[in-house]
């Protein structure tokens, strides 16, 4: 794969509330043999260990479970609490004397992605954290850090490859304008999905296989994350302006057939607009995906933009396909310009193999100016003192 296959999906004309654009995507018919259910945790951090010596920590207030068994074809779109675990917490701030710091929960997860136990004899449910899968993937990019013992590279990353990294993002819930927007918002008849702008500017796209999933699933869009240019766009952003459409205007309506012909064509031409103006990125065939799990029928992927030079606008997310590669599942998280800068830099060292010369080459940069960007990307343990000016000894070790 390489690119989304929304086909199956329509878009109907958007609703707007002060700086947020809602596009509606339904279904003419639901996707058959899979069903999504939310696992709540509530207001909690979860603790994943991705691999042997290595972490995922964020706030993940819900888990999805995916069930393609008969019974949750019949009641796929019920809540369900999480059962109680241990009452492990993490502190939250530090104090010098005096009473205990407040602490946050702290919930232990075995994997981002796991197969479940069925009450039955068959195994047909897959719990995945959401937005999580994706998050990961892009904190994990290049984590491996130099291939080649360059003499450039310090001793801690032919070791162990990158620091620990950390990436901010808002809750939903801190965006301005969007608690209200999906209060107020319409679900249309056989409505499967949304997508969700800030300034005209794609914030996310979210798509489920039935109309009920939808409904149940609606209201956790306040509590999935935003990059931090979303958050900012939907601060400092004006009102923008709703669909409107003039049918009369030199369309010669006399009747209602004509009305409702007029009517449709209007719908088109703005789903055609918008797919071909505002989604374009998104639609974009450019992306790295990788399996996560394969499913009877469905796969779950997660995908990675290719971080090409001068786009702003990128995208990371995870989907779920079925047997033709259509979308069922979709959830996306854009980044930030300086996770895009990230990203991209790890990218071009990566393909040189990290060595600094031939990756400055390529950015067009002198060797100075390439440790400059790595240390302000927040990578400076990883190059040495005097890396920018001091030429290299040897042609290079082994494996580091």
């Amino acid at each position: 794969m390489n690119k989304l296959d929304l086909s199956g999906l329509s878009v109907l004309p958007s609703q707007v509330w002060g700086g947020i654009r809602l596009v509606p995507l339904v279904r003419g018919t639901p996707v058959e043999g899979l069903r999504l259910r939310r696992e709540v945790y509530g207001s909690e951090y979860a603790e994943v260990e991705t691999r042997p010596g290595q972490r995922y920590v964020s706030y993940v207030p819900h888990g999805f479970v995916a069930d393609w068994s008969a019974e949750g074809l019949a009641d796929g779109s019920a809540d369900r609490r999480a059962k109680g675990g241990g009452a492990e917490s993490a502190v939250y701030g530090t104090r010098l004397g005096g009473a205990a710091p407040p602490c946050v929960p702290l919930r232990a997860h075995h994997r981002l992605a796991k197969r479940l136990r069925a009450r039955g004899a068959a195994e047909r449910r897959l719990r995945f954290l959401p937005q999580h899968l994706a998050l990961e993937g892009y904190l994990s990019l290049h984590f491996g850090g130099p291939s080649t013992a360059w003499d450039e590279w310090s001793a801690e990353a032919l070791r162990q490859g990158l620091p620990p990294r950390a990436e901010a993002a808002y809750g939903g819930w801190r965006v301005p304008g969007l608690d209200e927007a999906l209060r107020v918002f319409e679900i249309h008849p056989g409505q499967c999905g949304v997508l969700l702008y800030a300034a005209d500017s794609l914030a996310a796209a979210f798509v489920v296989p039935h109309p009920e999933d939808y409904r149940a699933l609606h209201a956790t869009l306040i509590e999935d994350l935003y990059g931090e240019v979303i958050h900012q766009y939907a601060f400092f952003g004006g009102p923008v302006p709703e669909f409107t459409v003039r049918l009369g205007d030199g369309r010669g309506v006399r009747t209602l057939d004509g009305l409702r012909a007029a009517a449709r064509a209007a719908e088109r031409e703005w789903a055609e607009g918008h797919d071909a103006l505002m989604a374009a990125r998104l639609l974009d065939p450019s992306y790295l995906f990788e399996r996560v799990y394969a499913m009877e029928g469905f796969t779950l992927w997660r995908f990675l933009p290719s971080f090409r030079r001068g786009e702003r606008e990128q995208h990371i997310g995870e989907v779920i396909t079925d047997h033709r590669g259509r979308t069922a599942y979709l959830k996306t998280f854009r980044l930030s310009d300086a996770q895009i800068r990230r990203g991209y830099l790890l990218s071009v060292l990566s393909a040189h193999d990290w060595d600094l010369d031939r990756a400055s080459a390529t950015l067009g940069d002198g060797r100075a100016e390439l440790v400059r960007r790595i240390r302000d990307a927040g990578f400076e343990a990883l190059v040495r003192e005097g890396a920018e000016r001091a030429p290299r000894r040897g042609g290079g070790g082994g494996g580091g």
